[in-house]
Parts: C-alpha cells; structure tokens; sequence
C-alpha cells in the first residue's frame, strides 16, 4: 500500500466560495489570488476549477504566472509584485500578464521599456502598510506617468493593500479606504482594488471595481466574529501505521519530550514536518483518530508523529487520521504552532499527493 498520507482538495468547495465571495460583491470582478501554489492547494488545478467564473487571476511573480500559462489558462494574470527585471516587460506583455507597479524603479523600466504590445498596469499606493507602494506623495505623478505612456493600455487600476482588515476594532482599514479613495478622485481615477478576503466580507466601503479575495476561496475566514458559508477546500488525511502500549514512566519521541503517566497506547501516523505538518505545534495538539480527537504526544519528526489514543476504542492498524480538515480547522493548527493557518497552508510541499475532487 502506498504512503497514506495524502490532501484531499475539493474543488467543488473551491468553486463553491468563490460564489460566496462574489455574493458579497455582485456588481464587481473578483480576482482570486493563487500565489504560493494557491496556498498549497496546486495553482494548475484551482486555476483550471475556477476558469468559468475568474475573469482573472492573481500570483505573486512571473514564474508562477508562466506555470499557468504553460498548463493553458488563458485568463489574464496579475503579477502582485511586478517585474523584478525590465527583461520580464516584454514577457507580460506577451503573454497578457497585468503588472503591478509599486516603485519608481519599475516605473522607470516600464516607460522606457520597447514592448510588442501594451499592457495593463495596476498602480499600487501605500497607505498605511508600508510595504510596497508609492507614498501618496508620490502616487499622483506616477498615475499621470503611466497615463501617457505608450506602453500602458487605457485600463489604469489604482490599488492598495490593508494591513488590519481582520480586526473589525482597529480604525486602519477606514483610514486607508479614505486615503485611496480621496487620491482617486483627485487623479480621476475610475477603477480601484482594495479589498482582499477580510475587506470583502467586513469593510463594504472597501469593495471596489476589482476585489482580491485569497484565504477565503480556500474555505476559510480571517474573521473570528463573522459568519460565512465558506467550506474547507484542503482535508489532509492520514492513516495510523504503527500501534505499541507503552508503561507509566515510559518516554516517546525524540528526546523523551513526554512521559505516559499510566499505561497507555500510542499510534504512530507517518506525517511530519516533511510533510508541511508544523513541527512547532503544541503536545496535545488534537488529531482527529477514528473520527475522535487525541492528543498529540512527544516531537513532530521529520515523517511521522506520535499519538496517544489510550482513550478511543478500537484503534487499528489503518485508522482514518484527519490531521485539519473538516473536523480540525487549519487555523486550530495555527493556533497550537504559534503560526498561521495561511502559513500551514501555503508551507505544504511538493512531496505530499495532492488528490483532487469535484
């Protein structure tokens, strides 16, 4: 038998908040963001899951761009970082790739770029992030720069990224609405972007022309007090391989890391930290045995964990293990590493199957 461990992507769940996230903007474009091999879900096949409903799709650079184009999406992608290198402007061009420009460097390669064709180019302004972006100082003579270029096509995009949208007490994210919105009107621009997931279901003043939702299309929600119909697109599933009973006093794992106060039985399920399962998480972490919960025990190891299952009955060799899911929550994991579940998510790498459903 192959090795158990395997994700389970269901894209009729992706599909599925992809509707839900449109429902909160129906007049507007969503954009879904696939960077990061969609979160690690495979950027080819939720880009070809979603090709009868995105109008486009957002990645971090153009590397991820062309693996979208060599597997045959046709939709125009958006680079989320521009160009590293002017070379990189005769490709976009190209290949229909829209290009965010957030500096005066690639500003600069653009206008003097000599391309096949033009191309579409979404200024980003920084207002409050401090990431990327042009000051709002700045922002203005780069918009009319990019307006008389040659280069650039009449479909200017202004955009920006929040920094606090998830936290609905935090008064960022109104402030940084007002900030674009008042720059827009002063350059006259007619289409912005400004929301990503937690703008679009918390902040309606955000929605704009173009909305960038992300975690939320993988079925899950950066807001703790906020209700969406989103379902978990990623079920990461295992099987227990081994079984011992061990005594009180008894040691498991590297380092003896915990200690069986009572006789006690232990699973050991192969996944790890080679797998993108977090080695930082917390014992008595909960893995989901038999369609009950028990606590992890003793360190991740490269390829496999420890489980104390003395309490459910009839464990065996070959027990279902949901390690998140639709049972455990990839932010619950978050939670015991001390992380993300965007980082959980997006740290799964290539040695885990993918299976992929719906």
């Amino acid at each position: 038998m192959a090795r158990p461990t395997k994700a389970i992507i269901n894209l009729a769940a992706l599909r599925h908040n992809f509707d839900v996230a449109q429902s909160l903007a129906p007049e507007s474009k969503l954009i879904p963001v696939i960077k990061a091999n969609a979160y690690g879900h495979g950027a080819v096949p939720c880009a070809k899951a979603l090709s009868r409903q995105a109008p486009a799709f957002a990645v971090a650079c153009i590397e991820e761009a062309d693996e979208l184009r060599k597997a045959g999406i046709t939709q125009t992608i958006l680079l989320l970082e521009g160009v590293f290198e002017a070379k990189e402007l005769s490709v976009a061009a190209s290949q229909n790739y829209s290009i965010v420009v957030e500096n005066q460097q690639q500003l600069t390669m653009l206008l003097d770029a000599e391309l096949p064709s033009a191309l579409i180019a979404w200024l980003k302004v920084d207002s409050g992030m401090h990431r990327l972006g042009f000051s709002p100082e700045q922002a203005s003579a780069a918009w009319h720069a990019l307006e008389e270029s040659p280069n650039v096509v009449d479909e200017l995009v202004l955009m920006s990224h929040f920094s606090s949208a998830e936290d609905l007490d935090s008064p960022a994210t109104g402030q940084q609405v007002k900030l674009v919105k008042a720059l827009a009107s002063e350059i006259g621009c007619k289409t912005m972007s400004l929301a990503n997931s937690a703008g679009l279901i918390a902040w309606p003043e955000s929605r704009c022309a173009w909305n960038r939702p992300g975690y939320m299309i993988y079925g899950r929600n950066p807001l703790a007090r906020n209700s969406l119909e989103l379902k978990p697109v990623m079920q990461f599933v295992s099987k227990v391989c081994s079984i011992r009973t061990i005594n009180a006093g008894d040691s498991v794992g590297y380092n003896g890391a915990w200690t069986a106060k009572r006789e006690s039985t232990i699973a050991t399920i192969p996944v790890g930290y080679g797998d993108g399962y977090p080695r930082t998480v917390k014992g008595g972490t909960p893995v989901l045995v038999n369609g009950e919960r028990a606590p992890l025990v003793g360190t991740v190891s490269m390829d496999m964990i420890l489980v104390d299952t003395t309490d459910i009955v009839d464990v065996e060799m070959g027990a279902e293990v949901e390690l998140w899911g639709e049972h455990i929550t990839v932010d619950e994991l978050g939670e015991y590493s001390n992380s993300s579940g965007y980082e959980v998510l997006t740290r799964m790498p290539a040695r885990v199957l993918r299976e992929y459903q719906g």
